[in-house]
């Protein structure tokens, strides 16, 4: 009798495709196919077929997976980093989540069609994710107040969208340094503009 396949091997293999799926969904264009993933995730084609029988459960997968660690990141940095870098990193991360996403845009749209809750779902856990981050950073007083967390994703998601050249990741990168620098408080301005509003007093 053969002898199967320990599961744990299994497992490990269905997660070296998922990772390699990530490396070249980021990458996109004519390189963004199965068999471009097998080989990354170093696998047989029929190994792929497998754990995903057809192109839609492995992106649905690897979009399940992504939005999984994301939520898992936004916990980490919410208990071991200081609030508005904690915002920062968690942000940053996304650019890299959206690159895949962008990588498989055209079905991921068919694959929420038959999966209703894919997008919704993962919407909700993401906002609830900055949400958190975000209101950390409010009550410490170093975010401004008045910008809700599906305004911050949407931001990013745009500045993501806005850029569509080879080296667009790091182009975002650096906006999202600058956008959260821009929503940082800054005490030490204001004895400034009330000194300047006694100058003009009579």
């Amino acid at each position: 009798m053969r002898k199967r396949k320990p599961r744990a091997d299994a497992a490990r293999n269905r997660e070296r495709v998922l990772e390699a799926a990530k490396t070249v969904f980021s990458q996109g264009g004519p390189e963004a196919s199965l068999e471009a993933v097998a080989r990354q995730a170093g696998v047989g084609i029929g190994t792929l077929y497998r754990h995903f029988p057809t192109r839609e459960t492995l992106y649905e997968a690897v979009y399940r997976r992504e939005v999984e660690q994301l939520v898992e990141l936004a916990r980490h940095f919410e208990a071991e980093t200081a609030p508005v870098e904690a915002l920062r990193r968690w942000m940053r991360a996304n650019v890299e989540f959206i690159a895949t996403k962008k990588g498989m845009a055209a079905a991921l749209a068919l694959t929420a069609q038959g999966s209703s809750d894919l997008a919704i779902c993962s919407l909700e856990r993401l906002t609830r994710a900055i949400g958190e981050l975000l209101q950390r950073a409010v009550a410490a007083g170093e975010i401004r107040a008045d910008i809700d967390p599906e305004d911050l994703l949407r931001t990013l998601v745009g500045m993501c969208y806005t850029y569509d050249r080879p080296s667009w990741q790091a182009k975002v990168l650096r906006m999202v340094d600058v956008f959260i620098d821009g929503l940082c408080r800054r005490p030490d301005h204001q004895p400034e503009r009330q000194a300047g509003g006694a100058a003009g007093d009579p």
